[in-house]
């Protein structure tokens, strides 16, 4: 029934959302970089476990392993980064937000790289997520809600979930050869996070201040770290490939897409405060923007 697909892109939407709330306490505490390295290792682990368990590993075309190794460097070590360092400074919402300017800057990037005209409609699902996100970002804020406290100015949470979006949005691209060859997605995520495990762990190497967690790594503070990440890699992921799988792709990925709307009411349980009109009328141009692009 085509149900179960609509359910599963919804429930995807609705584990990337509720996995950034949780997300945004352990990295305030543990830092950007710890926080990134502990993540990528767990979900890599995560990830490896379900391709072999389903066999995607016989699928993956290994003459591509350039463009596995740009998307584990550029699309998850330094994409997580930024995206980390965003939340740790301007809270899951703005996060969420600027991360849903992925799809016009993946069409600005196809059109430099690989010469792909992006059509008017392209264009004017960009302008729409655009002014969303710069409706939300600017006028959305919530001085009451804790998640809206923003640390330091806010044109660097922008500048951090742009380089975000920018790197992880040139991350899946340059994975379209390989996909288009016949790899799997579970297993060409598994295979981009493992690199990026790797990566992260030989810098976590060098004895510098910059890399070291800012507290003491309890059994507690690592449980709240790894289950963002089997939300998001393990749980959200699989949801969305389902959804791919069994129902029609535009569709999909825009159902997929929610959690900048969804993210207002889990946000709104967890601290009793309603989102301001601009925070919802932003989020849901973000989202519309997206359906315009992809659908």
């Amino acid at each position: 029934m085509f149900i179960f697909p609509i359910l599963a892109a919804l429930g995807a939407s609705f584990g990337w959302a509720a996995g950034i709330v949780l997300a945004q306490s352990p990295a305030k505490q543990l830092g950007a970089f710890e926080f990134t390295r502990i993540h990528l290792l767990a979900c890599s682990a995560i990830l490896a476990a379900f391709c072999s368990v389903f066999g995607n590993w016989s699928t993956v075309t290994w003459q591509f392993w350039p463009s596995f190794t740009a998307s584990s460097c550029f699309g998850i070590v330094l994409g997580n980064l930024a995206m980390i360092e965003c939340l740790r400074r301007g809270g899951p919402r703005r996060t969420e937000l600027l991360l849903s300017l992925k799809a016009p800057f993946v069409a600005a990037i196809a059109y430099v790289w690989l010469n792909e005209i992006p059509s008017s409609t392209d264009i004017v699902g960009a302008v729409i997520i655009l002014s969303g996100v710069g409706l939300a970002v600017f006028f959305g804020s919530n001085k009451q809600s804790n998640s809206d406290a923003k640390t330091g100015n806010i044109m660097v949470v922008i500048f951090l979930g742009i380089t975000a979006t920018a790197f992880q949005g040139f991350g899946f691209l340059v994975m379209k050869p390989a996909m288009l060859a016949g790899t799997e997605p579970l297993a060409a995520s598994a295979i981009r996070l493992l690199g990026a495990a790797f990566l992260i762990s030989l810098i976590a190497l060098w004895p510098s201040k910059i890399f070291a967690s800012h507290c003491k790594l309890t059994p507690q503070l690592l449980g709240r770290t790894i289950l963002p990440g089997f939300i998001g890699y393990g749980i959200s992921s699989s949801l969305l490939l389902y959804a791919f799988a069994n129902f029609d792709a535009g569709i999909a990925t825009v159902l997929g897409s929610l959690s900048p709307v969804i993210i207002l009411p889990i946000l709104w349980f967890k601290e009793g405060k309603p989102p301001r009109p601009q925070a919802v009328l932003g989020a849901a141009l973000a989202v519309i923007g997206t359906a315009v692009i992809v659908v």
